[in-house]
């Protein structure tokens, strides 16, 4: 998924402060500045983390920053599940998932054969997995299952609608893949042998 580590403020979008262009920009070299510095600090720690934890860290640092970027600035302990909403759809800005409009003659076409003018968002699948780590970081750093705002049902019923928005708009299914059960084996007892004339 594609995030950006020093997001600004939802609110400082229009204010010209920080242009979508000169954050990515700044993505990149403070990206670059933390993992070399990341990996001076990690060559005496214990082994390195899993994909799967690095990218829940990355994902929690970047989200810490989006709270202390915030107008005003807010703690851990203020944020709802209103700010996680607001945190999702200001993601969108950096998405790279075309989502056709109704307009759009591409509507509801996997493939589209040429390109056209709809926006680019953040894939639904991106952020359902975004919000599972998430959600399970907030707990590992002393969050309450109870308060977490990760796992508000609000939350739960946005990537829901976005899921049937980006269905519909791609023309891709989202629904679950039954596994195929292994064919059983059926024993074949022998025929009983013909009676005996």
């Amino acid at each position: 998924m594609d995030l950006v580590p020093n997001p600004g403020s939802p609110h400082s979008k229009n204010s010209g402060a920080i242009s979508p262009s000169s954050r990515r920009q700044n993505f990149s070299t403070t990206s670059l500045a933390a993992a070399s510095a990341g990996g001076a600090a990690t060559s005496s720690s214990p082994p390195s983390l899993s994909r799967y934890e690095s990218q829940k860290r990355r994902d929690w640092n970047t989200f810490g920053q989006y709270l202390r970027n915030h107008r005003p600035p807010l703690a851990l302990s203020q944020c709802s599940s209103a700010h996680v909403l607001e945190f999702l759809r200001y993601l969108d800005q950096f998405g790279k998932t075309k989502i056709h409009t109704h307009m759009c003659p591409f509507f509801g076409h996997p493939n589209p054969p040429a390109p056209c003018p709809c926006p680019l968002r953040q894939a639904w699948g991106s952020l359902d997995a975004l919000i599972g780590r998430l959600r399970a970081a907030y707990e590992e750093n002393g969050g309450k299952p109870e308060t977490n705002p990760f796992g508000a049902r609000v939350v739960r019923l946005y990537l829901r609608e976005v899921r049937e928005v980006q269905s519909k708009a791609r023309g891709v299914s989202y629904e679950k893949k039954k596994r195929k059960k292994p064919p059983q084996q059926e024993h074949h007892h022998p025929p009983p042998p013909p009676p005996a004339a």
